[in-house]
């Protein structure tokens, strides 16, 4: 067995130190094939030529934490198949170029215990364009499932703080409903854009890692949903997305139906849940629009 030790790696608490900038550079290639990695339809963000063509605002998703310190015989890093993304902040605070280069600066905020063999990561990430304007602020949340096998981390003892909270939705109808299908080659088309864990197209990974098939991205189910409340909400106008917030409860197949149900709690924030037939696959959300 293994154990943390948070403690050490964040001994006064707070979150760590932010790690040097990252330089990450992309292309309209990169902006477009993302956009269809999620299911996008809408050709404001997959034709290069639409008068209103943009980059959807939940691209620069697969960047955070990058950078990040963190030294790992403090906490160990878990196989691919082991660790699963848990939950995903992201705020818009302005339009990312159509192409160029970037700068990520991370930091490691918080490491918890969650039940018995996991271990809780969140990291906070600051993305700027060339000319260091701030454009997107995350905050990512992982399992560390185990080392070497599942669940083969010892009780430990947390440190740090947490983004992580509990959003409750109403008993009420929903004011927004929506629903998508998962395309059987989407986890095939999303992992193009650099997640190429291998959980999520080999089915040896993924039962190393306790699925009895590979699952979708958690990160393409974030776009999907992501996508298809800014189209219902605010007809597809990127302008007017301010922050999303998701937890991952239960995995998305590729094929899947995800049904999203809204509720308007007012003239700019919906809390959300997403499911798939009787299980809530995405839970603890909402949706900020401007």
């Amino acid at each position: 067995m293994v154990t943390y030790n948070a403690t050490a790696a964040l001994p006064d608490g707070n979150p760590g130190p932010w790690g040097d900038p990252v330089s990450i550079q992309y292309s309209q290639r990169d902006v477009l094939l993302y956009a269809v990695g999620i299911g996008i339809s809408d050709l404001r963000y997959i034709y290069e030529r639409h008068p209103s063509f943009g980059v959807f605002p939940t691209f620069a998703i697969r960047w955070g934490g990058a950078g990040a310190p963190v030294d790992t015989s403090l906490i160990p890093s878990s196989p691919g198949p082991l660790n699963i993304d848990a939950e995903r902040y992201l705020e818009l605070l302005a339009p990312l170029p159509h192409t160029g280069t970037v700068k990520v600066r991370s930091r490691l905020v918080g490491v918890h215990p969650r039940g018995r063999g996991n271990g809780f990561c969140e990291y906070e990430s600051i993305v700027s364009d060339e000319s260091g304007k701030d454009c997107i602020r995350m905050v990512n949340g992982s399992f560390r499932r185990g080392v070497e096998k599942l669940g083969d981390i010892e009780p430990f003892e947390g440190s740090g703080t947490t983004y992580s909270q509990k959003i409750t939705v109403p008993e009420s109808n929903p004011t927004y409903s929506a629903r998508l299908q998962i395309a059987e080659n989407q986890a095939h088309i999303y992992r193009l854009s650099g997640d190429y864990n291998p959980l999520h197209i080999d089915p040896g990974s993924a039962k190393f890692g306790g699925f009895d098939t590979p699952i979708l991205h958690g990160l393409c189910t974030f776009g999907h949903c992501s996508q298809k409340l800014l189209e219902t909400i605010c007809n597809g106008d990127a302008s007017r997305f301010r922050k999303i917030k998701v937890r991952f409860s239960a995995p998305v197949y590729p094929g899947d139906v995800l049904e999203i149900r809204a509720w308007e709690e007012s003239s700019s924030r919906v809390v959300f849940e997403a499911s798939v037939g009787e299980t809530i696959v995405v839970s603890n959300a909402y949706f900020e629009f401007g």
